[in-house]
């Protein structure tokens, strides 16, 4: 574990002579509200080793130097965004061996996977869900981090062999490509919409506003809690006090310490006093019905794709999601599709987008 700004100094000197480096990360987003980048794996060469984010050290030198080599992770979108918040990290190449193996077919694409079909070995799980803030980790929990790379770059090796020997290695960049341009856009919170959780269209209007007073309330709560919101109120409990208070009825309060229980039911008196015309208005998104044209050139294009994907043993949703083949039937100028999967479909292709 590197905590040390002579230690980093010295492994990024040993680094710089790799020409590719396998990379992933640990967060905290599962114990904390603020999530943070906890831990950073790093394999390279014969060498496998952890660096601690937490420590008080620089770790733009080392961002520097491994964004100047191959990099190699596994699904790699989630990791991009954690390091950007903590420096500049800009990769000028990048395998990621999640996007190359679903591209290959591979029907188990997990890293735990792949390393039990390339190597017999069975990675344990244990510490998935752990708390990598925590100082000093336990053995166990160093020896799951170091398996998270050490053995990405071997395969790494067989799979774009295997994208090579099928011709699918432009598919891979392109896709790729879009990956690091989607890690890169900063999503906004929408406040009008944030608090409409999963079963929310099923309540009345009275009922999604008691939800959104307490969405909100909740969110403060973790907020100065440094929790994650489900330790809070879990969304299921959110729903049911939701409905209840709406329907007049008593509810029951989910177990809280005494300081929360008694805002908490504050706040659902407050809510109880909402007049209706603060009631939440579910807008209605008026979508242009498609021509006939339209619909018979989805189902074409959705035939094309199903029997592409079973030629190519892959799943039709790696050749065309129903979204993407929804928007490129009703424009064939949509971006939705790349180039690759446009080819497969026997759709001109479009300009290429600026690199990434």
């Amino acid at each position: 574990m590197i905590a040390e700004e002579k230690a980093l100094a010295d492994f990024v000197a040993k680094l710089s002579a790799c020409d590719r480096i396998a990379i992933d990360t640990e967060a905290d987003s599962l114990h904390c509200y603020f999530e943070k980048v906890c831990l950073i794996q790093i394999s390279g060469g014969s060498d496998h080793v952890l660096v601690d984010p937490l420590a008080e050290i620089d770790l733009q030198p080392l961002y520097d130097l491994v964004c100047s080599r191959r990099l190699v992770f596994h699904g790699a979108d989630y990791d991009l965004r954690l390091l950007r918040r903590t420096g500049k990290f800009e990769p000028v190449d990048l395998f990621d061996t999640m996007i190359a193996s679903r591209l290959l077919g591979k029907t188990a694409f997990g890293l735990a996977a792949l390393v039990k079909e390339y190597f017999s070995i069975d990675l344990s799980k244990a510490s998935q869900k752990a708390n990598w803030a925590i100082r000093p980790l336990p053995q166990e929990m160093l020896e799951y981090a170091i398996n998270d790379t050490r053995y990405l770059l071997e395969i790494a090796d067989i799979l774009e062999g295997d994208l090579q020997r099928m011709g699918r290695l432009e598919w891979f960049y392109e896709s790729r490509d879009r990956m690091i341009a989607a890690a890169r856009e900063v999503k906004e919170r929408d406040d009008n919409t944030v608090w409409r959780i999963t079963g929310s269209s099923a309540l009345s209007p009275r009922a999604q506003a008691v939800l959104r007073i307490l969405w909100f309330w909740r969110d403060a709560e973790a907020r100065a809690w440094d929790r994650p919101a489900f330790h809070v109120i879990g969304n299921e409990d959110m729903l049911r006090v939701a409905e209840q208070v709406a329907n007049g009825g008593a509810f029951s309060t989910p177990r809280m310490n005494g300081r929360r229980r008694k805002s908490f039911e504050v706040v659902v008196a407050l809510a109880m006093q909402i007049p209706e015309k603060e009631w939440p208005q579910t807008e209605k998104v008026r979508r242009k019905r498609p021509s006939r044209e339209q619909l018979d050139r989805f189902e074409d294009l959705k035939k094309i794709r199903d029997r592409v994907a079973t030629e190519l043993q892959l799943d039709s949703s790696i050749i065309a999601p129903r979204a993407a083949l929804d928007a490129t039937a009703n424009d064939l100028s949509s971006p939705a599709l790349m180039n690759w999967q446009r080819n497969l479909l026997g759709l001109p292709t479009q300009p290429a987008p600026a690199s990434v």
